[in-house]
């Protein structure tokens, strides 16, 4: 049986991966969304309709729900590096809530080790 200390090691190392590979591509959303310009989001939770949704409006809440998974993720395991986590994107939540994830994302982005 491996010694406790280990199993917490590699613990925290797949967790420390599964964020960075969250991070990652919570950020490549980002970066395509900021480059159709700022704007609304699909409301939470979004219903599908026949009616076609812009590819910025779908951008920008593909990147919010990403970059909520990575808060979510810091929360549950402390993984945050910048430690100004916003609150958990819910059902009903607004543009700016969006955002703040957003920009917390790009925020932990930067700050990450290479």
């Amino acid at each position: 049986m491996p010694a406790p200390g280990l199993v917490d090691s590699h613990v925290a190392s797949v967790a420390r991966e599964c964020r960075d590979d969250l991070l990652e591509t919570a950020v490549a959303l980002d970066a395509l969304a900021l480059c159709h310009g700022h704007g609304s989001y699909l409301p939470r939770p979004y219903q599908e309709t026949s009616t076609p949704v812009p590819t910025d409006v779908e951008l920008r809440t593909d990147a919010s729900d990403v970059a909520d998974q990575v808060v979510h993720h810091d929360h549950q395991h402390e993984t945050s590096t910048t430690g100004d986590l916003p609150a958990r994107l819910e059902n009903g939540c607004t543009d700016s809530q969006r955002d703040a994830v957003r920009a917390y994302a790009r925020r932990e982005w930067i700050t990450s080790p290479p």
